[in-house]
């Protein structure tokens, strides 16, 4: 019987948010806590359920950290999660055939701009030249030079908005047998191309983008490909090495790993105007709304917190109130003052406090209302997808004038309506909702409501990327600058 090592470390952060993330914001699993993910749709998830169903595979249990999307990881805090991370590995290395490692890819810590990769090659040190490691990824993911180095063997999501977690784990499984039983090592081919993406047009069901994941899985389909993904990565992590990429994965043939990948990114980088967002100015979406009918969306994805945003933006609010919006309006905020205020007043209390602007206070700033506590709660839920926990902190839903806002202590991923529904709050029953997420499943919102505004408003995550204020990413990158010509190449890697 062979062992195999389960890990995971994942989270995607902003480079543009000014609040660090802390050692804290991780949620930490060891052992056979990891089991918990059995039957899930989480990437562990997937990896166990073939992994358990091969009765020469015994796994093992490490260590999982998982945080939600936030600031820059502070140093202190990265220093004791990879020391953690590390010592769980070391204590159980010598009884380890192989290793499956789930990241995200998007990570960065202040003093360490590529994380994963600083795991995974200390990971291979302690294994070994001859240990195989699969690891899967994020397609928002980062996956540098370091990274692929240390590697046997890759699974990337498909999906976006991302719904194939345990798929992409089981995946990645299976490829992490097929090197124990003996299958030669894989030839992997990275095409890095100098564009960062964002917009409606990377929604796989119905973009362009989409074409080329559907591409990659004919290729997995028909055997050409053991693995094969197009990575759009973070443009809010600035970082090095933040691009778009193809990467093709073979039976040991490197010719045709270098073909496709080379294929691929001439047809990504030839559509990459189309990858760029639509935004809507405030003004002209809210001047629309107050004439439709039905439930209208208001996506501010500049402040998203699941891609890596304060969640402290009341723009759009300010916004609504000096235009005397008339209607029903549904939002979320993350102010912890505002949430500790309530829980002091209790539900029925009407107090004056402030809203929003108390963590980016670069971008934003406070707002005064005078509101009455509608609900208070634990702030948490579970996300609609993927089940796993959320943990907003104290959390309370306050109304004032035509608003209803949920207001949390700590950043979750809003990427679906999850907190609404844990504070008794459906958005059907309201003519306007702020969603902040860039995209949702198609059913959560688009699928029901009159029309959904993607809002030009300043955050760390805004989709007008070249306003970022980009530092470290390589250059020159599209659309920081002009491109005129890209060729692409395929480097090859091949271990063993």
């Amino acid at each position: 019987m062979k062992t195999v090592l389960i890990v995971e470390c994942m989270q995607e952060i902003s480079s543009f948010n000014p609040v660090p993330s802390e050692y804290e914001n991780f949620e930490i699993e060891q052992g056979e806590a990891l089991f918990a993910h059995r039957g899930g749709n989480t990437a562990i998830g997937g990896a166990l359920q073939i992994l358990n169903a091969d009765a020469g595979i015994r796994v093992m249990p490490g260590i999982a950290a998982r945080a939600g999307s936030a600031g820059l990881l502070s140093e202190q805090g990265w220093r004791r999660l990879s020391q953690q991370l590390l010592e769980a590995v070391r204590a159980k290395i010598d009884a380890v055939d192989a290793i499956y490692v789930s990241l995200h890819g998007a990570m960065g810590a202040s003093g360490e701009l590529d994380p994963e990769g600083f795991l995974l090659s200390e990971i291979r040190a302690m294994a070994g030249p001859d240990t195989p490691i699969v690891i899967s990824l994020d397609l928002h993911g980062i996956l540098t030079e370091k990274m692929i180095k240390a590697i046997d063997g890759l699974a990337i999501y498909h999906t976006y908005p991302h719904v194939d977690f345990a798929d992409t784990g089981a995946r990645a499984a299976r490829l992490l047998l097929r090197l124990m039983a003996g299958g030669p090592p894989a030839a992997i081919a990275r095409a890095v191309i100098p564009a960062l993406v964002r917009g409606d047009e990377l929604i796989t069901r119905t973009g362009c983008y989409g074409d080329l994941i559907r591409e990659c899985q004919r290729l997995e389909a028909e055997g050409s490909a053991l693995s094969a993904g197009v990575m759009i990565g973070n443009p809010f992590t600035d970082v090095p090495e933040v691009c778009s990429q193809v990467i093709i994965s073979t039976d040991g043939d490197g010719k045709t790993a270098q073909r496709e990948a080379e294929r691929l990114a001439a047809e990504f980088w030839a559509m990459r105007h189309r990858m760029q967002s639509r935004l809507v100015p405030l003004e002209r979406a809210i001047g629309q709304a107050r004439t439709l009918k039905g439930t209208v969306c208001f996506t501010d994805a500049a402040d998203a917190t699941s891609s890596g945003a304060s969640g402290d933006s009341n723009v759009i609010l300010q916004a609504l109130r000096e235009a005397k919006y008339p209607k029903r309006v549904l939002a979320q905020i993350v102010d912890p003052a505002a949430a500790a205020a309530a829980h002091q007043a209790g539900v029925g209390a009407t107090l004056s406090l402030t809203l929003g602007g108390g963590m980016d206070a670069e971008r934003y700033r406070p707002m005064p209302v005078t509101a009455r506590v509608k609900l208070l709660s634990d702030g948490r839920a579970r996300l609609e997808t993927m089940g796993l926990p959320l943990d907003a902190g104290a959390t309370a839903v306050l109304a004032f004038e035509q608003f209803t806002v949920v207001v949390m202590s700590r950043t979750v991923s809003l990427f679906d309506r999850a907190m609404y529904f844990a504070c008794g709050l459906n958005p059907a029953d309201f003519d306007l909702v702020v969603v902040k997420s860039p995209h949702t499943e198609y059913h959560m919102y688009d699928g029901w409501v009159a029309a959904n505004f993607n809002i030009d408003a300043p955050g760390a995550t805004s989709a007008n990327i070249a306003q970022l204020g980009h530092r470290i990413c390589a250059r020159p990158m599209f659309p920081l600058d002009a491109i005129h010509e890209f060729v692409p190449r395929a480097t090859l890697h091949r271990r063993g």
